[in-house]
């Protein structure tokens, strides 16, 4: 009998290839007017949380989508730190060892905003590479009705892709796999993400193909370059959902 393996990877850790356009993404000119602006909301409760000083130069982005099913309009606002971590790195007695290993550490940050709440979650670290802001997108996963979250992010010469429900008003990773591994290297591998309707639960199950990796420029900076990935028709594994574990599973090979 086949045995169900679960798969749940440690903290550190592309595009999907369904071409659906995704449900429930509202643009900016569908937001209802209020006092505060969100990114004047999002600003002072990222800066208090953070501590973050008037001088410091940072990163903060909104990306606005119905996410937790009810009427009203959520967000995830993802902040980057790089000014932060390369000074944070000259104070240290090897800044150059910092710089070689692209300054990895909690620099990169997700917030949760729920806009039934219209409140903003406290900061959730995402330890990657601050070198690339990370990549949030949405996709309906767990229902048709609303969104659920990815954060694409870099560590070094790897990318990595986390998947998130919002589960009693909080994200909650659910499942974690590579986009990408060992560029620049013999060894490299990569990995592309489509979905199929789920036999177990109204969750679609993840079905992951491998990938072909394009051809990299000579001096292209690899703890930095994002590369072309294409499709095979080589199926890796299809992990559907378990409510009981709250996380996505496989069938062993």
């Amino acid at each position: 009998m086949n045995k169900l393996l679960l798969f749940v990877f440690p903290i550190l850790l592309f595009s999907c290839e369904n071409n659906e356009k995704p449900k429930n993404i509202i643009s900016e000119d569908e937001l209802p007017d209020k006092p505060q602006s969100l990114a004047a909301f999002a600003k002072r409760h990222v800066e208090s949380t953070l501590k973050i000083g008037p001088s410091e130069k940072y990163q903060l982005k909104i990306y606005k989508a119905n996410i937790d099913g009810d009427d009203k309009l959520d967000a995830i606002i993802a902040v980057n730190r790089l000014q932060f971590a390369i000074n944070e790195a000259a104070l240290t007695e090897y800044p150059a060892k910092r710089a070689e290993v692209a300054y990895m550490g909690n620099f990169n940050y997700i917030f949760y905003f729920d806009g039934g709440l219209d409140l903003i979650s406290p900061p959730i670290a995402i330890p990657s590479s601050p070198l690339l802001p990370l990549k949030v997108s949405f996709e309906n996963v767990s229902s048709s009705d609303y969104l659920d979250i990815i954060v694409d992010f870099r560590i070094r010469t790897a990318s990595y892709r986390d998947y998130y429900f919002v589960k009693n008003h909080s994200p909650t990773r659910i499942f974690q796999w590579k986009n990408f591994d060992g560029l620049g290297t013999s060894d490299a591998v990569a990995f592309s993400f489509s979905y199929e309707p789920g036999k177990v639960n109204a969750a679609k199950n993840i079905v992951i193909h491998k990938a072909k990796i394009g051809l990299i420029p000579i001096d292209a900076d690899l703890n930095t370059y994002v590369p072309e990935i294409t499709k095979t028709t080589n199926l890796e594994r299809i992990f559907f959902y378990l409510p009981s574990q709250g996380k996505y599973v496989t069938e062993s090979k």
